[in-house]
């Protein structure tokens, strides 16, 4: 087994190519990792672009409203640090940009009842409006939606097992990622200028979720809650972009509430850190659908983004947390899944397939998802990677 620091050795090796809140900036680290991270970002994002990307739909083929905002928030994550422009068409072209853009667009219908789905939205919306504000362009438009559709979500928590936020409008299942991706959304919200509102929404919802019973006694998030009406853990699959959302989510809230509760560091730290003991092979993540071998287990349209939105949402929690301890903990780790979507997980053409723990025997499948996963991974790590 390979340490962290010896994978990304390898790699370097092998290789050719609101508030005060250190969210755009690009970070200051040692040239080589930097430059070789942000250069495979570059690869692995323009292969991402003309394998998948329609521009006459401004959606991916393949794809879904979902992880196709994902994509679009990774690209303006991208272009935001390694200060580039190359995609920038996108910031217009793309379908939720283009919804933005038109002040009619029926926001309930597009969403199409999936709160999940309209936070992820939201955050991609915001990233672009980043790009947008960082080139002096207008951004009011994605702005706007992303504040209409966050009032929409708002009115989906009720006191339904004592709190939280419903996965979708027909209010069946209160589950992990949603709940999650609601603190976050709330807590930056507030440092986004959002108003009391959405701090008091992040404060509450954090303590609902502690509260669940969704997280288990290993530390990491189950789906989600019984929908039987005695609310209690399903114990279903810990799937590892759960394990991811809530460390941004907490360290936003942290950010939100002026940096004083470190406590919520902690606590985002319980989980990512069963992540990397219980969610790995190899010290590589390995989601449980997984398999190098053809003829296993394939993760299905969802699942292929969860490890990339692990890394990224690390990224986001380093970003946040502003600590170099806590920087200088994982940045071998996200060094390490680099250097496995770079050595396993990437073919001749650049493009990135769904197993990283170890060299595929016709077991990984290539999709714009898992391309998304494999830039995520390489972004992450050009801003926190090890030197």
């Amino acid at each position: 087994m390979l340490s962290s620091l010896a994978l990304f050795t390898s790699y370097l090796a092998l290789s050719t190519s609101a508030v005060n809140v250190p969210r755009l900036e690009r970070r200051a680290q040692c040239a080589a990792s930097l430059t070789i991270a942000e250069a495979s970002s570059i690869s692995v994002a323009t292969t991402l672009q003309a394998h998948y990307y329609d521009s006459s739909t401004g959606q991916y083929n393949g794809g879904s409203l979902w992880t196709d905002a994902n994509a679009f928030e990774d690209l303006h994550n991208l272009m935001l640090g390694a200060d580039i422009d190359t995609w920038s068409a996108v910031s217009d072209n793309c379908f939720i940009c283009q919804a933005a853009l038109n002040p009619s667009t029926d926001w309930v219908s597009l969403l199409g009842g999936a709160n999940d789905d309209s936070l992820w939205v939201i955050l991609s919306l915001w990233k672009i409006a980043d790009y947008k504000s960082a080139r002096g362009l207008s951004n009011s438009a994605y702005l706007d939606a992303a504040a209409t559709i966050y009032n929409l979500m708002e009115a989906q928590v009720d006191d339904t097992c004592g709190g939280g936020i419903w996965w979708s409008t027909a209010h069946t299942y209160k589950n992990a990622v949603t709940n999650e991706l609601f603190i976050y959304a709330s807590a930056d919200g507030f440092l986004r200028g959002g108003g009391e509102t959405y701090l008091n929404n992040a404060i509450a919802t954090w303590n609902w979720l502690s509260n669940s019973g969704m997280r288990n006694s290993q530390g990491l998030f189950n789906d989600g809650l019984t929908q039987d009406g005695t609310c209690v853990n399903n114990g279903e699959t810990t799937w590892i972009y759960n394990q991811g959302v809530i460390a941004s989510g907490l360290a936003a809230l942290y950010a939100a509430t002026g940096s004083s509760n470190a406590t919520l560091l902690d606590q985002a730290e319980i989980t990512l850190d069963a992540t990397v003991a219980l969610l790995t092979e190899n010290d590589i993540l390995k989601e449980s659908c997984d398999d190098a071998l053809s003829g296993g287990t394939v993760c299905d349209a969802d699942q292929q983004l969860f490890k990339g939105l692990w890394t990224k949402h690390v990224q986001y929690y380093l970003d946040m947390a502003n600590d170099a301890a806590r920087t200088a903990k994982y940045s071998p780790f996200l060094g390490s899944q680099m250097s496995a979507v770079f050595h396993f997980g990437t073919d001749a053409s650049d493009d990135v397939g769904s197993v990283w723990y170890a060299p595929s025997q016709g077991g990984s499948i290539f999709t714009p998802k898992t391309s998304t996963s494999g830039l995520e991974a390489h972004i992450s790590a050009a801003k926190y990677g090890p030197c």
